[in-house]
């Protein structure tokens, strides 16, 4: 009996057997053989979006909900090249993601063939691993070590070269067993050393999130932290890592943090850090705490040993999966600790968030207020990069993971794509996609994608008519020096209307609550525009102050 498949079928029924239910892509005549296969195999939804970066934002955004790689495919050259903003997403944000990438054919290497690019050299300085599949027999193998590679150590994305020719090739093979993230558990001497560094601080703090960070590990860390009376910040656009009505949380870092956390991360004379690297935005460029660290004792938990003492000096480094780490932490007999210090640190959170009305024509801090009044606790909450977040960074409630899609990268254009992979991988859940003007009209076009999917969102546009984080730096560089970054607008909500959503348009606070009812009634994708003077450059920052400093 022939039991002969091309490989594109190969491809297909190695991805199943890892259990991939869902892949994004914008087709191409290079891995038409991969469509063709893809047309009786029901156990995989494709999904079909409009430009590759929003496919390959999808992906990203569903490697962070599932803990297992987003599957995305484009074509060669210019396919890949939109994607590869979505591979440096998952790079930074350390995601599980394989980018399948259509490719020339074997035959006509290194003749700089018709969008002919070397994939393993242009992907490998932003990838855990890039290479090209030249034997169709191989193919399985490939896809168990992309899986392996992509969610061992730190996540991270994987990008594979597929040869046109190849995925036609006729081969016999089996599909390859499905692969877990291995687990590693913390050592116990090493615990001891902790439970010994923490018994002895006075004003010890912790920092959590980063990979691997899940809801178990969040209520083990919610043990924990209360046995140890444990102030717990969260890594940037890491807010969910524990719910936020947690006592133990105290607010999180990145731009525009509370000053009072400020001030205790500073004031900390022990700081655990659990699951981030300690990137530039948590750190504030390094500087709110030194990779040296002096006077302060530093313990960094992560799941990858090249991670450690890699940057940050640890006094004390454990390689440990983030909930068997939580799970061994909160089992160690704490030592007494005074609540006063815990106490304060949350009770400064508590102010910080509260919404605190400035009489503007347009207050977008009730907009957030109102939609938490609205809206489930556990509604997932996804945007891109711009000044636009901060207010729902400051002021929203994260109910723990997975609640918030955001990238750490600080790539614009990111909330819609997310937002359609969270609703698609949720059906059941409040998705609200949050944009700038400038972010919403980077992937905009996957409205189309939301549509076409019945993927029902809640979207929100903060239209002020300009690249706003980038004003507020020229501001403060160059004052009233404006050039480049003004921008001139579609009417968004219009805009939605032609894709056969919802579209609301509020200039003021009274008109937030009705839009609000209105969109949420709706039985289809809603999008509210929210037109902001650009004088109101921040939520706690105007340009008037700017230029007065």
């Amino acid at each position: 009996m022939n039991n002969s498949r091309t490989g594109g079928r190969v491809l297909v029924d190695a991805l199943v057997a890892q259990g991939c239910n869902r892949i994004f892509c914008v087709p191409g005549e290079s891995y038409l053989a991969v469509l063709d296969a893809l047309h009786d195999t029901p156990a995989i939804d494709l999904v079909v979006c409009r430009q590759e970066g929003g496919a390959a934002f999808m992906a990203e955004a569903d490697g962070k909900l599932t803990g297992r790689p987003g599957i995305c495919f484009v074509t060669r050259g210019p396919g890949a090249t939109n994607a590869s903003i979505g591979v440096h997403v998952a790079m930074q944000d350390s995601t599980p993601m394989i980018l399948f990438v259509g490719d020339i054919s074997r035959g006509d290497t290194d003749r700089e063939a018709f969008q002919e690019i070397d994939f393993p050299a242009m992907f490998g300085p932003v990838a855990k691993w890039a290479a090209r599949i030249d034997n169709a027999a191989r193919i399985p193998e490939y896809i168990r070590r992309a899986y392996a590679t992509a969610m061992s150590g730190r996540p991270g994305p994987v990008v594979l070269a597929l040869p046109e020719d190849m995925l036609k090739d006729m081969v016999q093979v089996t599909a390859p067993p499905r692969v877990e993230a291995p687990v590693q558990a913390a050592d116990p001497a090493e615990m001891a050393k902790l439970a010994g560094l923490l018994a002895s601080a006075k004003a010890p703090l912790a920092i959590v999130g980063g990979a691997g960070w899940n809801a178990a590990t969040a209520a083990a860390w919610s043990r924990f932290a209360g046995n140890w009376a444990l102030p717990t910040a969260v890594a940037f656009r890491r807010q969910d890592a524990l719910p936020n009505g947690d006592p133990s949380y105290i607010g999180n870092l990145g731009y525009g943090p509370n000053p009072a956390l400020v001030k205790r991360i500073k004031a900390a004379d022990l700081l655990l850090i659990a699951g981030p690297r300690m990137g530039e935005a948590t750190t504030d460029g390094y500087t709110l705490i030194a990779p040296t660290h002096p006077g302060q004792t530093l313990i960094h938990v992560h799941p990858d040993p090249e991670e450690l003492n890699r940057v940050y000096a640890a006094d004390l480094a454990i390689c440990a999966g983030m909930t068997a780490f939580a799970e061994s932490a909160a089992a160690m007999t704490p030592s007494p600790r005074e609540q006063t210090h815990h106490a304060a640190a949350r009770a400064e959170f508590e102010a910080w968030r509260q919404v605190q009305p400035t009489g503007e024509t347009l207050d977008i801090g009730l907009m957030v207020e109102a939609m938490r009044e609205r809206l489930p606790a556990d509604s997932i909450i996804c945007n891109g990069a711009g000044n636009f977040s901060g207010w729902w960074h400051r002021h929203w409630h994260y109910s723990g993971p997975v609640c918030q899609l955001a990238p750490t990268a600080g790539a614009m254009g990111y909330g819609l794509p997310a937002a359609v992979a969270a609703k698609l991988r949720h059906p059941d859940r409040q998705v609200v996609a949050l944009a700038g003007d400038g972010c919403f009209l980077m992937n905009g076009q996957e409205l189309a994608t939301a549509m076409r999917h019945k993927a029902r969102l809640l979207i929100v546009v903060v239209n002020n008519a300009s690249y706003g984080t980038i004003r507020m730096h020229q501001e403060r560089e160059y004052p009233s020096r404006v050039s480049g970054t003004q921008l001139h607008n579609p009417d968004f909500a219009a805009l939605a209307r032609a894709y056969g959503a919802i579209g609301i348009r509020v200039e003021t606070s009274g008109e937030i609550g009705p839009a609000l009812d209105k969109a949420l009634a709706a039985n289809r994708t809603a999008l509210i525009e929210m037109i902001l003077p650009v004088e109101r450059i921040a939520h706690s920052l105007t340009i008037r102050a700017l230029r007065n400093r």
